[in-house]
């Protein structure tokens, strides 16, 4: 049975703007009208993480917007972040990842891992482990084969952190540096 939900390009032209108003760009619709009770996502990115209380507010938004619509039936609306195993695939999506560890797999294959610090348009930079200490590595964007943020159980060092422009909480002991 159709329920007549609007389709992946009328919710983003209809939400576009409320969204990029609350510095937020919506990178994926998806209306799945086939569950029992029919489900629009909205998956949205911005230069701060989505924290639960600004997603409460753009769903109470996008709601309002969406019930504005003259479609059949009841629907589900979740406003989401794209979460941490998203591949990261553009330069927006590393700078957006600033001082988070990543795990990246190159054009042959090797693997490199490493903490975000500067993206150029085509050049991401990260903090790689040295030896004994840490270093700058610059990789092409056109080199990374994949790429996905990792998630982290121990704070890293003020060192490390001090490479990709961030400082860190606590300035840390000596022997973080």
């Amino acid at each position: 049975m159709a329920t007549g939900l609007p389709s992946q390009t009328q919710v983003i032209e209809l939400l576009d703007a409320e969204f990029s108003r609350a510095g937020y760009e919506i990178e994926d619709v998806v209306v799945d009208d086939r569950a029992p009770l029919p489900r629009i996502t909205v998956v949205a990115d911005g230069d701060t993480p989505l924290d639960l209380d600004t997603a409460a507010a753009l769903s109470r938004s996008a709601s309002d917007l969406l019930d504005g619509l003259s479609f059949d039936g009841r629907y589900v609306l979740e406003v989401s972040s794209p979460g941490v195993q998203r591949p990261l695939t553009a330069p927006k999506h590393f700078r957006r990842a600033h001082g988070r560890k990543v795990e990246v797999t190159l054009s042959d294959e090797t693997g490199v891992t490493g903490r975000v610090a500067d993206v150029d348009d085509d050049v991401v930079t990260l903090v790689v482990r040295g030896g004994r200490d840490w270093e700058r590595r610059r990789l092409p964007l056109s080199d990374i084969k994949r790429a996905v943020v990792q998630v982290e159980f121990a704070a890293p060092s003020a060192r490390e952190l001090e490479l990709t422009g961030r400082q860190a909480p606590d300035a840390g002991t000596e022997a973080d540096r």
